[in-house]
């Protein structure tokens, strides 16, 4: 027991201790070459440190709300592939941004009103599809069923979105087409001020679902009889997934499969009996992952949603091979 312990604070220190090389990385990447004191105090280039912190503040609030709600959703379906982009949830998310953006262009809003909407936008469209989703729950054991959702899904968001970008003025459209790349660099202060209110609002949510969950795992008889309400779970894992995976997609564009890939990659690293253990690794890997991709989207100017997307298609193409094979 105690080397199991040992072993956990191992793989968490290995993880910060690549969470901070991987900030500071990200730090010093750009056309310019900053000092020390451009973070620190008013200089010349202090906009610039300051657009680089955003962008690694954006970042670890991504890695840490993304994986959080692949792990919740994948905990909850007992299904390795469920996630917040295979289930559709990105793409309704991204929907309703879509809507937000074409019918609001001409309304006159403070910043904060508009960030503001933009989240909610998101998070309404989200929470619509997971009442959907879990009304037909009982359904998605079979993993083929559940790929076919969330293809149906996304196939059915994308047609409607084609369909706003045809009628759509060229100033929506071009807000619309930037939005989708998911730039990192974008995001201002006051939105990663809203975007961490929602995500600690989700986090809380979803601490309070990790007890329940472990009953949930053995089935739903034992649960009930140690005393968990399935019906509360239901909503708080409807609640703090559609809470943390819309509102990065509100702010960052759909950042696809991370949410699927994070917590597969955390079984195979450390897999242990509590449910608290692996999630505080879904976290550090996770921000370690967005760190090292912002580096790597800022190098070779690829959209963030790009590079997640080359990443993680071939680990669940991997995943879904594994599954076949076993």
């Amino acid at each position: 027991m105690k080397s199991v312990r040992n072993s956990f604070k191992t793989i968490c220190l290995f993880l910060i201790i690549g969470i901070i090389a991987s900030i500071f990385v990200n730090l010093n990447i750009g056309f310019l070459k900053l000092n020390f004191a451009d973070f620190f105090s008013e200089t010349q280039n202090s906009q610039i440190a300051e657009l680089r912190i955003n962008r690694v503040l954006v970042m670890l609030l991504a890695g840490i709300s993304i994986p959080t709600s692949g792990f919740l959703l994948q905990e909850y379906f007992q299904n390795p592939l469920a996630g917040p982009s295979v289930l559709g949830i990105t793409s309704v998310a991204s929907l309703s941004v879509a809507f937000y953006i074409f019918f609001s262009q001409n309304w006159v809003l403070p910043e904060f009103l508009q960030n503001s909407f933009l989240s909610i936008s998101a998070i309404v469209g989200s929470l619509l599809l997971m009442l959907v989703l879990l009304a037909f729950s009982n359904r998605f054991q079979d993993k083929s069923f559940l790929i076919i959702f969330g293809f149906l899904v996304s196939a059915l968001a994308g047609a409607i979105v084609s369909i706003l970008q045809f009628y759509a003025d060229n100033q929506s459209l071009k807000n619309y087409i930037l939005w989708s790349f998911g730039a990192n660099n974008s995001v201002s202060r006051n939105q990663i001020y809203i975007l961490t209110i929602i995500i600690l609002m989700g986090l809380f949510l979803s601490f309070k679902t990790i007890k329940p969950l472990i009953g949930n795992a053995l089935g739903t008889s034992y649960a009930q009889s140690l005393g968990v309400n399935l019906n509360a779970l239901k909503i708080l894992i409807i609640v703090a997934s559609s809470l943390l995976s819309a509102s990065v997609t509100a702010f960052l564009g759909p950042i696809l499969f991370i949410g699927i890939v994070v917590p597969h990659f955390c079984r195979m690293i450390y897999n242990p009996a509590k449910l608290w253990q692996q999630w505080i690794l879904n976290m550090f890997l996770g921000i370690l992952i967005m760190e090292v991709f912002s580096s790597v989207s800022e190098m070779s100017q690829f959209p963030l949603n790009v590079i997640t997307s080359l990443f993680g298609i071939p680990v669940i193409l991997l995943m879904l091979l594994k599954n076949k094979t076993a």
